[in-house]
């Protein structure tokens, strides 16, 4: 692999020296000398340099319509004013040289300039570039897709650094070791952004640097309000004090300096290129994926990391072979595929002592996928209750990742509910019983095991049914694990799914067992009006189907809110009971929700009188799918990951 070590003192210098990319359109918007649109765009493009450098980004306008210009400069987050000034001036006089269109844009190594004629500012519009002079050498390992997941791992996390870590600026560095190398990243949004148009944008540039420059040695992807960047050495700065101490060296030492960098890279490439063997990377990166499998299997209980990360002990892990599960599920064949979610593809298998299962296969492309199986194996193997479903084994050979649980013939919940046909097979028996198997198994999570678990994705599709429909909560990718005397927690990056997510959690981050609490009581009542609380407002009766629920319950008038084919089996007492609890649990304050222990008392106490809800949330956040959840043929033991936007 050619490394080219490109000293961090000439940087300044040599990135600035010409532009990465243009855009100048040529359309009918071009304006003409000594116009008022020409004096205008001169006016603005005098200011930017200096107003720019005081803090890395600055937008204005400039002039009276039809001729107001608009003009935005960014600079990289890691150089400071001098740099920033200089790149600002040298790209401003080269985008007045090359365009005469009236909507235009630059990109430098260390910044970007752009104007027009239309106001754009806060305003995301993905539109990624591919500069001309990437990167394309291929990298020499044996596995490229293990390298892709760990690139996009990285980048995810800076670009979730970036977006919601305000001391951050919305720029964001990071680098990760990859066998005996090192891969670096840089991700970088126009301040003039929300957060979550930042990640979202972020997002999109990911998913086309994933197209054009994964497993290469570099590769770069620019759009009008975010960038994206790694290579396999550091070309950012990490200390901007060192740089006027060096400015006199540069100018004196450019010449030589390239000339000796140049030929100490070649000299460097062929030697390692004749010490190298074939193997040897394979060797490295066998060494990654066994050290995954050692952390895996290491033996003792189970630890939490400062970050909420968990460690399982090995004598709770259940390693079973791959040619079991490739037997068991006939090779994954379409016809036992069950569904596809977030992080995988799930089939049925039958094991060769007839037990049916479910074996969730990770993607081999999602390092979250890592993450997941690191959850599921470590709380599944140690909770054990009837309300929760069954973890049988784990199987993890090359590529294949891959969770084996105990089959639900039934389905998931939203199956019955969410479905004309199959909810007549549901009477208030079976509902409530459902309700009580899902109230145990979130106790059991939150007071009654050894560990005190979060589940932070709780919704009908990770509920699942067996064969006597006794509920089962499932898919524990997402959860978290307190310690003892921990009763909340904060975290950067929101996960969970549209219409389940607390407020509290959807737009601060802040998670605690009230957040099951509030995601349980939008369960309740989905079950209680066939009705999902997702999409409610195309229904025209309110914004959510909690507002809905609200709004019948003040008026007097909660029968309205409840099944028809519920009232007909149903004690209409209990059926409103539940209601009632329902609003209680999705009450916008988490003080007021009840604790699950309190649900199961109000549930199996008639004599217990009902405290009156307060008014519900009613607004939560917008949703970023990051993984589209299958509309065609929706899971048994599905997954479904979103990322969420703060308002």
């Amino acid at each position: 692999m050619l490394f080219l070590i490109i000293p961090l003192f000439l940087l300044p210098i040599l990135a600035s020296a010409d532009p990465i990319s243009i855009f100048c359109p040529n359309d009918s918007r071009n304006y003409t000398h000594n116009s008022p649109f020409e004096n205008n765009l001169k006016q603005l493009l005098e200011l930017l340099p200096s107003n720019t450098s005081v803090t890395g980004f600055y937008n204005t306008s400039i002039g009276d319509n039809p001729d107001t210009v608009y003009g935005q400069a960014l600079c990289r987050g890691d150089f400071n004013s001098t740099v920033c000034q200089n790149c600002i001036q040298n790209a401003s006089q080269e985008i007045l040289s090359q365009c005469t269109s009236e909507d235009a844009m630059i990109w430098f190594e260390l910044c970007q300039v752009r104007y027009s004629y239309q106001m754009f500012f806060s305003l995301m519009v993905y539109a990624g570039k591919y500069p001309d002079d990437q990167n394309n050498l291929e990298l020499n390992v044996s596995d490229p897709v293990l390298f892709d997941v760990v690139l996009k791992y990285l980048l995810n996390n800076i670009s979730n650094e970036a977006a919601y870590d305000p001391s951050k600026r919305m720029f964001a560095t990071g680098e990760i070791k990859f066998s005996k190398d090192t891969i670096y990243g840089l991700v970088q949004c126009t301040r003039d952004m929300s957060g979550g148009n930042c990640n979202s944008c972020l997002l999109s540039a990911i998913g086309d640097l994933e197209t054009c420059c994964f497993s290469r040695q570099g590769g770069i992807v620019l759009s009008r309000n975010c960038n994206v960047r790694f290579a396999m050495y550091q070309f950012y700065n990490t200390s901007r004090a060192k740089w006027k101490t060096w400015m006199v060296v540069v100018v004196t030492c450019v010449p030589l300096l390239v000339l000796a960098v140049l030929s100490g890279s070649c000299a460097v490439y062929h030697r390692r290129k004749k010490r190298t063997q074939p193997g040897d990377s394979f060797a490295d990166d066998e060494k990654s994926q066994n050290a995954l499998l050692h952390e895996l299997a290491r033996p003792t209980g189970v630890e939490i990391t400062e970050d909420g990360e968990l460690v399982p002990g090995s004598e709770d892990l259940h390693f079973m072979n791959l040619l079991t599960i490739r037997a068991a599920t006939d090779d994954f064949s379409d016809s036992n595929k069950l569904g596809q979610g977030g992080f995988g593809t799930v089939y049925k298998g039958v094991l060769p002592d007839g037990k049916e299962v479910a074996v969730k296969r990770l993607s081999r492309r999602s390092w979250q996928g890592l993450q997941e199986l690191k959850n599921e194996v470590i709380l599944i193997a140690k909770l054990q209750h009837r309300n929760l479903v069954k973890l049988l084994g784990c199987g993890i050979e090359g590529e294949e990742k891959l969770l084996v649980y105990e089959f639900m013939p039934n389905g998931s919940l939203d199956f019955f509910i969410f479905d004309s046909e199959r909810r007549t097979q549901l009477d208030w028996k079976t509902c409530y019983n459902i309700i009580v198997g899902i109230t145990r198994g979130l106790l059991y999570l939150h007071e009654d095991s050894r560990l005190k678990i979060i589940h932070r994705d709780l919704k009908p599709s990770n509920v699942l049914l067996d064969n006597e429909m006794v509920a089962k909560i499932s898919d524990f990718g997402m959860a978290r694990i307190f310690g003892e005397n921990q009763n909340i927690a904060n975290t950067r990056r929101v996960v969970g799914t549209y219409g389940y997510m607390a407020p509290e959690y959807a737009m601060e981050g802040v998670f605690s067992v009230k957040s099951d609490v509030f995601s349980f009581g939008v369960i309740l009542l989905e079950i209680i009006s066939g009705k999902k609380n997702s999409g409610f407002y195309l229904t025209g009766h309110a914004q959510t189907l909690l507002a809905y629920a609200w709004r019948l319950w003040t008026e007097g008038k909660e029968l309205e809110f409840v099944d028809p084919l519920l009232m007909v089996s149903g004690q209409t007492i209990e059926v409103l009971k539940c209601m009632h609890i329902g609003l209680l649990c999705v009450q916008e304050d988490p003080a007021d929700r009840p604790t699950m222990t309190s649900v199961v008392v109000l549930l199996g106490n008639d004599s217990v009188a009902l405290p009156q809800p307060k008014h519900p949330a009613l607004a939560i956040a917008r949703v970023i799918q990051t993984d589209q959840l299958s509309a065609t043929n929706p899971s048994i033991n599905e997954l479904t990951l979103s990322n969420v936007s703060p308002r």
